[in-house]
């Protein structure tokens, strides 16, 4: 089916260093194309639409760019949102029902992880995350976000990274009344209420969040 989707766009990428004193993170090329474009690619193969990104950051850097791919801009303009408030204030231009997210800063291999996760989406849960193993995700600092069990029920800790990709029912940010704040807190409260389901990425994911990232990236998608 059809279904809105949601690019994270907006961050300083202050851990990318000097590849982001004068471009947003998502336009930093990897294989010679800006990352927002890789995510962009999954979107549209999904059949998403609308796609809507949030700007913050050197926003007249990225700003044309999103235009000319018709992509809708959701600017905050005083301050970041983070990741549930920038969903948040992007909602108007989203449309009811469940939404997709994606973050700008990865790239992957395998099945298109957007398709899987509608495939998978069986609603009456609060949010279904993309995971994928440590030893598949590449460029990865640190260790799992979460575990699963056989329903799919995810909780915290664990050897699963999350990928950046979901879907969410925008009726889960309705507790959080804060205009800034993450998803990671509503992802805590679903949880504790049994509303948080995870499926598993088969591919391969390449974190692009630091400088290095971009090497592991390239020689990923070189391998396809």
């Amino acid at each position: 089916m059809t279904r809105p989707l949601m690019i994270f766009a907006a961050g300083r990428g202050t851990r990318m260093g000097a590849l982001t004193r004068d471009r947003p993170k998502p336009m930093v090329e990897v294989a010679g194309r800006p990352l927002f474009d890789h995510a962009l690619d999954l979107g549209r193969a999904a059949g998403a639409a609308p796609i809507v990104a949030n700007i913050h950051h050197l926003r007249d850097r990225i700003e044309p760019h999103l235009i000319a791919r018709s992509v809708v801009v959701s600017a905050e303009t005083d301050a970041l949102l983070d990741t549930g408030g920038g969903l948040r204030h992007a909602l108007p231009m989203l449309g009811g029902g469940p939404v997709y997210t994606l973050n700008s800063d990865a790239v992957w291999t395998g099945p298109n992880p957007l398709c899987a996760l509608d495939g998978a989406w069986t609603g009456g849960i609060g949010a279904l995350l993309m995971l994928v193993p440590l030893s598949r995700a590449l460029g990865r600092a640190g260790g799992g976000d979460f575990a699963i069990d056989a329903m799919g029920r995810l909780s915290r800790g664990g050897d699963l990274v999350y990928t950046g990709a979901q879907i969410i029912d925008p009726d889960t940010l309705a507790p959080h009344p804060a205009p800034v704040f993450s998803l990671s807190e509503v992802w805590t409260r679903l949880a504790a209420a049994d509303q948080l389901r995870g499926i598993v990425h088969p591919g391969h994911w390449a974190d692009v969040g630091r400088p290095e990232g971009v090497a592991i990236a390239e020689d990923l998608l070189s391998r396809v």
